[in-house]
């Protein structure tokens, strides 16, 4: 009997270390997380690029930004946002540093600082995504603030 318990014992400490090493799997919930971080981020390098038709794309037909005003639809959001495109240098940037998903998988929040071109922080932004049915992440809600 102390010799089962030994050998058990034994066998728990190799098993162990062994499933620790190997990290947990990642969930499905996790994946579209890092999924949705990457589409963020991905619509951030828009701003860095200059690249207004690629940021264009990250936006649903039927988003709404909330700035100085509100601006509804696509297209409305995507000619409000032109001007900022203009010139060799951003006007901010932005990263995400939280990106969270509903268990359904459908409809995902990011959040982070927002920067000057210096590299000062200024704000932080907030944004929501909706996964459509071809699995792209489009921006539907974005709304910034001031730092505080």
């Amino acid at each position: 009997m102390i010799r089962v318990a030994w050998v058990a014992s034994i066998a728990l400490a190799v098993a162990i270390p062994r499933a620790v090493a190997a990290g947990p799997e990642e969930s499905p919930q996790a994946a579209l997380e890092q999924e949705l971080k990457a589409a963020e981020t991905a619509f951030a390098k828009t701003m860095a690029d200059r690249d207004h038709a690629a940021f264009t794309s990250f936006l649903a037909d039927d988003a709404v930004f909330v700035g100085q005003s509100v601006l509804r639809g696509r297209g409305a959001v995507a000619a409000a946002w032109k001007p900022l495109f203009e010139g060799p240098q951003a006007p901010f940037s932005w990263a995400p540093d939280t990106a969270l998903v509903l268990a359904s998988g459908t409809l995902g929040l990011t959040s982070g600082p927002v920067y000057d071109p210096q590299g000062k922080r200024t704000g932080t932004f907030n944004s929501t995504w909706r996964r459509e049915p071809d699995g792209k992440w489009k921006v539907v809600f974005d709304k910034g603030c001031p730092r505080q």
